[in-house]
């Protein structure tokens, strides 16, 4: 009995130290997404993929507008042709159906390339001047608190008006 008293209030001292430990870590927060989409940077960025993406609409368009004028074109003179020049014409149709949907692939998949490559010195500079603020505040940790990230609760310390001066704007 003397035993179990001795280790109930060992365990009492011991979770008792740890939350006196954790009540004085410093934490703080900041919405990562609303940080990097009011960054200069990221604004030239979407910039630049609106005009790409815009620069493959059009493209598209065109292929799909001569795709059309060649069916229209092949329908108006399907009767006078030979079932043999018929059957070419389907199979370049076929064909021509098949690039767009291929370069429309091609064009996505660059697309999000781009993006990716525009967005990854921009989200790296974020996260250094994030860093930077909170080791110069003394946080320990700086929680993400763009909603769906997991934080429930974000009533501490929000660093985005110290990055954002970090970051200069």
């Amino acid at each position: 009995m003397k035993h179990l008293k001795n280790l109930v209030l060992a365990a009492t001292i011991l979770f008792g130290s740890t939350s006196i430990i954790n009540a004085q870590s410093k934490v703080a927060h900041i919405n990562t997404q609303e940080l990097i989409a009011a960054m200069p940077d990221y604004k030239a960025a979407q910039a630049e993929m609106d005009k790409l993406g815009k620069t493959y609409e059009v493209q598209i368009q065109e292929m799909g507008t001569e795709y059309q004028n060649k069916i229209k074109q092949y329908d108006a003179e399907a009767s006078t042709k030979t079932q043999e020049e018929n059957q070419k014409r389907v199979q370049e149709v076929t064909a021509m159906e098949q690039n767009i949907r291929q370069f429309q692939q091609q064009a996505q998949q660059e697309m999000q390339k781009k993006e990716f490559d525009l967005l990854k010195p921009i989200t790296e500079k974020a996260k250094a001047a994030i860093i930077k603020v909170g080791k110069a505040q003394g946080f320990q940790y700086v929680l993400d608190s763009t909603q769906g990230q997991g934080v429930i609760l974000a009533d501490g310390k929000d660093l985005m008006a110290d990055v954002k001066k970090e970051l200069g704007f």
